[in-house]
């Protein structure tokens, strides 16, 4: 099939990989221009530096405008394929193509539907995250299935891994997708909306701990918030720090969120939690600490001793 891609960052490159290995031939690529938002300058591989590279024609645009709906128009595609594509097209656009758009979206839709799907899928305690294959509509990831993968969230995992096992799946789910549709063999499922969730984009306020959530919810934050990702953070004596590493206390603590408490073996136990004044939770021990120069510290070395709070302002 002639393939029209929309996509960027890494998502984008590898669909757009995974379209030039294949045996269907791709007529444009349409991708966004380099951003500096803190979420788009990670998993930054250039969709337009591979599309060039091979000659393909490619369309630069922030969000859809006529000139794009030409350029689709122009290229005469069989289908849109899109991945990681930031701004919501018009059925002028996803329905042009006889066979339509096919969006990749790195959850199980329809739970966590919109931004930083695997993210908000680890910090809201999710057993699976994963990849569903979708007919584009008039709606953000709400069109029917044709495929889907899941991925198991382990107890420690961090973000970082769940979104590389998603975007291992692509090539997979992509090529599978797109000959039942070729094939006209597509088996297409309707979304159960009443199970949608819709999650917003992450900014900076999003990654600061809240000392009153449980500290099981304040542990799976800052896994989710993993290298490359911006730190999980608070504030400590005036200064800011971000959270790089923690874990579950073994014994309960109890007192005010936030108090610095004592050591449990080489990390630094913060009570947390809505009730940490009945004594009946679990603290989240700290056991590494980037500073704000950078550095990277022990907990047991940033922490030497108990006593302060750790606070959501200086």
């Amino acid at each position: 099939m002639r393939v029209a891609m929309f996509g960027y960052q890494t998502w984008g490159h590898r669909t757009l990989q995974a379209l030039l290995d294949s045996r269907h031939e791709v007529v444009l690529v349409v991708t966004h221009p380099p951003s500096e938002h803190s979420y788009e300058t990670i998993w930054s591989d250039s969709v337009e530096d591979l599309a060039r590279s091979h000659g393909i024609a490619v369309h630069l645009a922030q969000r859809p405008d006529d000139a794009l709906a030409a350029r689709v128009r122009e290229a005469a595609p069989d289908i849109v394929v899109a991945n990681n594509w930031r701004t919501k097209l018009p059925r002028e656009i996803f329905d042009a193509p006889p066979h339509g758009t096919l969006n990749l979206h790195d959850s199980l839709l329809p739970r966590f539907t919109g931004f930083s799907p695997v993210i908000w899928s680890l910090i809201s305690g999710a057993a699976e995250t994963g990849l569903t294959a979708h007919r584009m509509d008039d709606d953000l990831d709400t069109g029917d299935i044709v495929v889907q993968r899941a991925v198991p969230i382990g107890p420690r995992d961090t973000a970082t891994e769940l979104v590389q096992a998603t975007i291992d799946l692509i090539p997979e789910v992509l090529t599978e997708a797109l000959a039942a549709i070729e094939n006209g063999t597509a088996e297409w499922t309707p979304q159960d909306l009443a199970q949608r969730t819709f999650f917003h984009k992450r900014s900076d306020l999003d990654s600061r701990i809240d000392w009153t959530w449980p500290a099981e919810e304040i542990d799976r934050l800052i896994r989710a918030q993993s290298d490359p990702y911006p730190d999980a953070w608070t504030h400590y004596r005036g200064e800011r720090i971000g959270i790089t590493r923690a874990h579950v206390s073994t014994c309960c603590y109890g007192g005010t969120p936030g108090r610095v408490f004592i050591h449990e073996g080489d990390g630094m136990a913060i009570v947390a939690g809505p009730s940490a004044h009945l004594g009946r939770g679990r603290a989240l021990v700290v056991d590494e600490v980037r500073t704000a120069d950078g550095r990277i510290v022990p907990a047991a070395e940033f922490f030497p001793h108990g006593g302060g709070y750790l606070t959501d302002r200086p």
